[in-house]
């Protein structure tokens, strides 16, 4: 039954009919062909993972920040999984004492008729009990409140930490959220949202200490503010008994952060986390990379984010230890030095940053050094291409070469997850060679509750993709007739689609938007795919990024950007184009070091904002970018024909990016506008 080497076909593939287009076969993870992995028994809610650890592992080290002696960083101060219990009953007893109740009903599946499960969610809508927002930056608190909201069935509602107070105001006032648990120094960014957000809330707490000015403010609205240890002291005298929970109750209400509009709020259900769990451990199991007690995460990534809050979750139910970054991306270094996690998880973003701090650091080292460097390298990854685990494949040259590299990220890293958006694939290379450690690529969405791909440990092959489905999840192609793939072809290519028990339970009071992505218990992702003969998958396109030059040709944006990210020399590229021109042009953010490095090589002065402005700097990436072009077999419409190089990143300051880093592409075109203009003017 078996058609490519890590999946399995459950279901053949489904010709075009009655306008619909035609579907690939249904696939679903080797590990799992014996059926999906079975939620731990007794493991019904969120509530259930931490309880079931807190019984199990009392002692153990769960939640960690660095304590500062004399206002210098010092070791990290545990608190133990019991510890961290009686602190979330206290906080729960809280928050019931303020009159926050758990909702009263169920949600329905999304899966269910669409009659039925609008009857339900309109029920659902009126009858939701208290949803309880986080604003702020991962810590031990944070997690204390997510877990007071699990154990009494509250809807626990992530604010984004670097979201300003126009998307804060949305969701506060979008969810209704009654009681606000916020960062100190956020503080002011929630005041900033009154009076609009004041006929909800009715209670702030500050992870730290409230100001006399901040109570005087707040108490002008009729709301309450406490600071942390004031908070705690609410519910002494008035114990609450904690509900029953159920799988299929809404544990959290996320929103997205969508590249257009306002933020969508996706309800994630209990049943959906533990799934997931399952399916991870099956997973970890079978691939001899199982977690256990002796692991340690760094909590760095926003637990706003689906991709983080799984992953704790996950070594929250093994009895793991998570200790907590202090907030600065500068000394990010220095706490993984000090924490020694071994496991890292990683945006494409940091993992780039840390690959260019190697490249800077080879050519800085003398010829010796890098010769040494290049033949470790090249003999290694030799071995590995041949089929040898990394551990394998040079232990000497990890002893004498690459140790510090693995020093750099504390020594003790045995897996770096990168997620959220595609890692260059030169980039993963270099890493799973040098880093002494598996790299792995992985693929979600919040409305997945993220696992859905992940590649797999010391399968080279799979360099560029996002590996195989998660054993809990079946994934069929759709074709996607107006862009040419074909789900059916000899090479499968189609809008990526998942269905499965991870899957979310709708979009809150957007019925609408859930209709158009879950279809017969499909959620159609947006993304394009291309299976790869291991039954890895590969993202190569965005179903909606797809626009018409003035010729008539269609041009697939996503899967150009992706192309043109091979060029070494480049940190990003938005590609431009529209029905009114023939032609495209694209900003692109240089790299700083590989842009100096030609600028010497070639005689040419200034420093790097000035090479960014050197028409023949431009000219060099365009015939850059155009060998890459020409290697891919892009058509001629497809090149670039004019850039401009902005020397700083695409950024979230700016308004450029999501706090996931995708592209906001009508922001970029608005932003970019003049420059753009006068690209195509230069060019007529």
């Amino acid at each position: 039954m078996a058609q490519r080497k890590f999946l399995i076909e459950v279901e053949p593939a489904k010709e075009a009919k009655d306008g619909r287009p035609s579907i690939g076969p249904v696939y679903r993870s080797v590990f799992a062909k014996d059926g999906f992995p079975a939620p731990i028994v007794g493991m019904d809610s969120c509530w259930d993972i931490f309880r079931m650890s807190v019984e199990k592992y009392p002692g153990n080290p769960m939640l960690g920040r660095r304590e500062v002696v004399n206002g210098k960083p010092g070791k990290y101060v545990w608190l133990t999984y019991k510890e961290v219990y009686d602190l979330v009953i206290k906080v729960g007893n809280s928050i019931r004492s303020c009159g926050v109740e758990e909702p009263k009903l169920s949600p329905a599946r999304a899966t269910l008729g669409l009659q039925r499960q609008s009857l339900i969610m309109n029920s659902l809508l009126k009858a939701l009990g208290g949803r309880c927002g986080i604003f702020g930056a991962n810590c031990p608190e944070w997690i204390m409140s997510m877990e007071a909201c699990n154990a009494h069935g509250l809807h626990c509602v992530p604010l984004y930490d670097t979201l300003g107070a126009g998307a804060v105001e949305f969701i506060i006032c979008h969810a209704e959220v009654t009681i606000a648990f916020v960062e100190e120094k956020k503080i002011p960014e929630v005041l900033k949202t009154f009076p609009n957000t004041t006929q909800y809330l009715r209670t702030i707490v500050s992870f730290g200490k409230v100001t006399p000015e901040q109570k005087e403010e707040v108490q002008k609205f009729g709301l309450a503010i406490y600071s942390w240890d004031e908070f705690l002291l609410l519910g002494d005298n008035n114990q609450h008994d904690l509900p029953v929970k159920k799988k299929s109750d809404i544990c959290t209400i996320m929103y997205t952060s969508g590249t257009t509009g306002d933020p969508k709020g996706v309800m994630i259900s209990n049943n959906s986390i533990v799934t997931l769990i399952a399916g991870v451990k099956c997973l970890l199991e079978s691939v001899n990379e199982a977690l256990h007690v002796e692991d340690v995460y760094l909590s760095y990534l926003p637990l706003a984010h689906i991709f983080d809050r799984v992953i704790e979750e996950c070594f929250i139910n093994h009895g793991a230890s998570i200790g907590f970054w202090r907030g600065d991306v500068k000394l990010l270094i220095e706490d993984i030095g000090e924490l020694k996690p071994s496991v890292f998880c990683a945006v494409p973003r940091v993992l780039d940053r840390i690959y260019t701090g190697l490249q800077q650091k080879l050519s800085s080292g003398g010829f010796l050094k890098k010769s040494m460097f290049g033949f470790a390298y090249s003999y290694k990854l030799h071995n590995m291409k041949k089929g040898n685990k990394h551990e394998d494949a040079s232990p000497l040259c990890d002893k004498i070469v690459f140790s510090k590299v693995k020093e750099g990220l504390g020594g003790n890293v045995r897996i770096i997850l990168s997620g959220a958006a595609p890692l260059a694939t030169h980039v993963e290379a270099f890493l799973r060679v040098v880093a002494c450690c598996h790299v792995l690529q992985g693929y979600g969405l919040t409305e997945s509750c993220a696992g859905t791909f992940v590649s797999l440990p010391n399968e080279l092959d799979m360099l560029g993709t996002v590996g195989p489905p998660v054993p809990n999840v079946d994934v069929c192609l759709e074709s996607v007739p107006e862009m040419q793939y074909d789900a059916c072809s000899s090479t499968p290519r189609g809008e990526i689609c998942i269905r499965g028990e991870t899957l979310f339970s709708g979009y809150y009071k957007r019925e609408d938007l859930t209709k158009e992505v879950l279809v017969d218990g499909w959620f159609h992702t947006g993304d394009v795919g291309e299976w790869q003969p291991d039954g890895s998958m590969k993202i190569i396109d965005r179903k909606k990024n797809i626009f018409k030059l003035s010729q008539g040709e269609y041009v697939a944006v996503e899967n150009l950007e992706n192309i043109y990210g091979l060029v070494p020399d480049i940190d990003s590229i938005w590609v431009y184009g529209n029905s009114f021109e023939s032609f495209l042009v694209a900003v692109v953010n240089p790299n700083k070091y590989a842009l100096e490095r030609w600028a010497e090589e070639k005689g040419v002065t200034g420093d790097f904002n000035s090479l960014c402005e050197n028409p023949k700097a431009k000219e060099y990436i365009i015939g850059e970018l155009s060998r890459v072009g020409k290697e891919k077999k892009l058509k001629g419409f497809e090149f670039i024909k004019a850039v401009h190089l902005d020397p700083e990143p695409f950024d979230m300051d700016r308004d450029l990016l999501t706090p996931t880093f995708k592209k906001k592409r009508p922001q970029l075109q608005k932003y970019y506008q003049l420059v753009i203009d006068n690209m195509y003017k230069s060019l007529k």
